[in-house]
């Protein structure tokens, strides 16, 4: 799949293994002109310059989260119901269901998570020691964000690589192409997945704890009630948000840093800039590529005039990296100020948990530089895979030398 005949020098394809791998180069292209109308089985827009990208962003009377009911997305929209989530919902039932888990993702309770997170980190890196050897992937950014997570959730440590299981193979229903069937194990990881959280909803309600599920189930003003839908949306979307982006920073970041030696030893001689070294790490190589939007009302965008009903890819990574808006922008550079990136998204849907993110991200890439002085790529001229969607693009391995 690519352009239409109208923009031959563009190429955008979120289904080939290849340009997941590496889009930046493709989104070069698109800072050339307004947003680019394409044919993926139906016309859609290209929102790539950081100016665009952010008026969409902003604009949720006329660019709606409400995802479409199209039938080649049939099997994808079955998977994840029909019920509304924080994700894919606009004003006021987002106002309504942000509110609901708001007051557990303040600056407080963040901070208050801290220690448990260090806890986490030095024992998963305790394991990484005595094998003698770290995937980055594995042994650290898959494991941490889902357990931090889950125990949030009030879920059982044993189901922790279940849960990582399941979270990542719902990714990848992405890379279903439209009207193609949906891969039975897929569908096998929600349909297990929607059944053990059907069942620990219920023991709340007989027996709450002090986890985020309980909160949710005793919500009983009826102005901020939860359909049963409703509460079955917001803990498959907090496992699979909560996890899947953070994992994704870790490992993105500390690929950005392997292949950037002086940053790496700027950051080692100056541990106070790593809250500047995480936005560029969430600048630089985000952990989301993109988000749809659905236009709403006939609308000029950038120059672009688009129809109501139109899809867009809103790409944020692309606009991270627009050399209108960033100077050198392919450059990696952990200092770089100002650095107003979109990673976590603007307007009302900016991420709910991005002071978590930062926070794991900060943990588990500052104790790697701490405990292993001598970390670097194990084979730097190794070919990565990615893993994941173009949406949720994350890598598979990072194999690291400790020693």
């Amino acid at each position: 799949m690519s352009a239409t005949p109208s923009t031959p020098e563009i190429y955008f394809n979120p289904y080939d293994e290849e340009f997941r791998a590496n889009p930046y180069p493709h989104y070069k292209a698109l800072y050339a002109g307004p947003p680019r109308l394409i044919n993926l089985g139906l016309e859609m827009a290209l929102a790539a310059r950081y100016a665009d990208v952010k008026a969409a962003l902003l604009d949720h009377a006329n660019f709606s989260s409400v995802q479409q009911i199209l039938e080649m997305y049939q099997e994808q929209n079955d998977l994840f119901g029909r019920d509304p989530s924080m994700l894919f919902s606009d004003q006021p039932i987002h106002t309504r269901l942000r509110k609901l888990v708001s007051h557990d993702f303040t600056p407080r309770r963040i901070r208050e998570l801290e220690p448990r997170i260090r806890a986490i980190t030095n024992q998963l890196l305790d394991a990484a020691r005595k094998k003698g050897g770290l995937d980055v992937m594995a042994d650290l950014a898959n494991a941490l964000p889902v357990m931090v997570i889950a125990e949030m959730l009030g879920v059982a440590p044993e189901m922790y690589q279940t849960f990582k299981h399941w979270s990542d193979k719902i990714v990848e229903a992405d890379n279903v192409l439209p009207g193609m069937p949906m891969p039975e194990d897929i569908k096998t990881a929600m349909s297990e997945l929607r059944a053990y959280f059907l069942q620990e909803i219920e023991k709340r309600r007989s027996k709450p704890g002090p986890d985020l599920v309980s909160a949710l189930v005793a919500a009983h003003e009826q102005s901020e009630a939860l359909s049963a839908g409703e509460l079955l949306q917001f803990v498959l979307l907090l496992l699979l948000a909560g996890n899947e982006t953070t994992t994704n920073l870790i490992g993105n970041g500390t690929l950005a840093l392997a292949r950037n030696p002086d940053q790496i030893s700027a950051l080692r001689s100056k541990p106070e800039l790593m809250p500047d070294a995480i936005e560029e790490m969430l600048r630089y190589d985000g952990p989301v590529q993109s988000t749809v939007r659905t236009v709403t009302h006939d609308i000029n965008l950038g120059g672009t005039d688009l129809k109501a009903n139109t899809s867009i890819f809103v790409m944020v990574a692309a606009a991270d990296r627009d050399p209108a808006h960033f100077p050198n922008p392919d450059k990696f550079d952990i200092t770089r100020t100002p650095n107003d990136h979109l990673a976590f998204g603007e307007g009302i849907h900016f991420c709910l948990g991005s002071g978590l993110a930062r926070l794991e991200g900060s943990i588990a890439i500052g104790t790697m530089l701490e405990r292993f002085p001598k970390l670097r790529l194990a084979n730097p001229g190794a070919p990565l895979k990615y893993k994941g969607s173009y949406f949720l693009r994350g890598l598979a391995h990072l194999e690291m030398a400790i020693d």
